[in-house]
């Protein structure tokens, strides 16, 4: 029986028939190691879990990768809109202190008005109450019925009446403020 030959010629000498012996030993080396391979059932298991958590920590990695750029994202949004919120909140705080600052001028502006006019009034009411005060004056000089001393008070007054006109149109002063406030008070 006469084996044939794969590479098609037999051996030509005793060199090249230990290359062939190698060679096809090699070859069966090969074949048997994927053979041990395939029926190593426990090892391909192991080889395929480490393959598993490769891919695994490379998808963690991908994982937390995406998710520190979605954090950055947020925190970058997040700080737009608190300078956002920060500029209106400056804007509105600038708002309201013009409004205010206006509105101390008109309050100002009124309370002059008011202090003008109740030194108008004061005036008036002083200057009537004066004319007032010289008529009863000269009525209780000349009345005979008030006692001597009152009468005495009187005359007195008549001649210096600069301290009785100031004291008079200080206290008019007072009541007018007086009467001004309690009309604020109420239309408030």
């Amino acid at each position: 029986m006469r084996h044939s030959n794969p590479h098609g010629s037999g051996a030509k000498g005793p060199d090249e028939l230990r290359r062939q012996i190698e060679h096809t030993r090699s070859q069966l080396g090969d074949t048997v190691a994927q053979l041990v391979g395939r029926a190593d059932v426990k090892g391909r298991a192991r080889a395929r879990a480490a393959d598993l958590r490769d891919k695994a920590g490379a998808m963690t990695v991908q994982l937390r990768s995406g998710a520190a750029h979605a954090g950055h994202g947020v925190q970058d949004r997040a700080a737009k809109a608190g300078h956002l919120m920060q500029d209106r909140a400056a804007k509105a705080g600038h708002l309201m202190q013009d409004r205010a600052v206006r509105a101390g001028h008109d309050a100002q502006e009124r309370m002059t008005k008011a202090g003008h006019l109740v030194q108008e009034r004061a005036g008036h009411g002083g200057h009537a109450l004066q004319d007032r005060a010289l008529h009863a004056g000269h009525t209780v000089q000349h009345d005979l019925r008030v006692p001597r001393p009152v009468r005495t008070a009187v005359g007195t007054a008549m001649r210096h009446p600069r301290p009785v006109l100031i004291v008079g149109a200080a206290g008019a002063a007072v009541l007018g403020a007086a009467v001004i406030w309690r009309r604020i008070d109420r239309n408030r």
